[in-house]
């Protein structure tokens, strides 16, 4: 008896999918875009429930081993022109943060991308490369209420977190939510995501809620327009866009 319990452990292990082997499937499902052109809107909430929505340009392109993108902020007036560029691949990200009023470009490196972007609930590692290079992944995934569950940490010595839970839908490889936890070990922040759309056989997140669980404040970014196949160029992306 025991010898038959002992091969039915090893037959479940056998073909037990492992925490890469679902990052690679939400990849799939959420690559192939080429380039993108989208409209999102930016709703920040502090503790007390107050609120100040912010309208953003947002384009993208990928490319193999890496990705580009460029936010520019359209209202309200007091961040109007802001830019931001980011070129990610393996190597790493650099990221680039253009303030009209400063008429100036500043880098954002090292431990400075942990800090927050534009007074968010997201930090500028977290619009940074996503990519399954840039983590080690544990072994062990758990399945609970329809999700798998598996942590994953930031590669990076500078990231401001020690570790991220990733749940991702067991029927869809559709990632519902991911929670941070900072050097401490302690959660520091939920992020949900939903409002999935299919097109042209690959996924498109249409609302992310990032909840901060220390401070109670939270900043939901929604798409009012995405549209893919953009035909974005290079040039697009280039440093020199930022002062235009």
């Amino acid at each position: 008896m025991k010898k038959i319990f002992l091969i039915l452990v090893s037959v479940i292990y056998m073909f037990a999918i492992s925490n890469v082997e679902i990052a690679k499937k939400v990849d799939i499902l959420t690559k192939g875009y080429k380039s993108s052109i989208s409209k999102l809107t930016m709703t920040m909430s502090n503790s007390t429930g107050a609120k100040s929505v912010r309208v953003i340009s947002f384009k993208t392109k990928e490319s193999k081993g890496s990705k580009k993108s460029l936010m520019e902020f359209l209202t309200p007036k007091d961040v109007s022109g802001t830019k931001f560029l980011s070129h990610e691949s393996a190597k790493g990200t650099n990221q680039w943060l253009y303030l009209p009023a400063l008429k100036r470009v500043k880098r954002i490196a090292g431990r400075g991308k942990s800090g927050s972007f534009m007074g968010s609930e997201f930090t500028y590692e977290d619009l940074g490369s996503q990519g399954i290079e840039n983590f080690d992944y544990e072994d062990k995934v758990k399945e609970d209420s329809g999700q798998y569950i598996g942590i994953r940490v930031p590669k990076d010595k500078s990231s401001g977190y020690s570790k991220q839970i990733v749940y991702v839908d067991k029927s869809s490889f559709l990632v519902s939510k991911i929670e941070y936890y900072d050097k401490k070990n302690r959660l520091l922040k939920i992020a949900t995501f939903s409002d999935y759309k299919k097109s042209k056989n690959l996924y498109r997140v249409g609302k992310i809620e990032m909840r901060n669980v220390q401070t109670n404040k939270s900043t939901v970014i929604k798409w009012s327009e995405d549209k893919i196949f953009a035909n974005l160029k290079d040039k697009d992306f280039n440093k020199r866009v930022l002062k235009k």
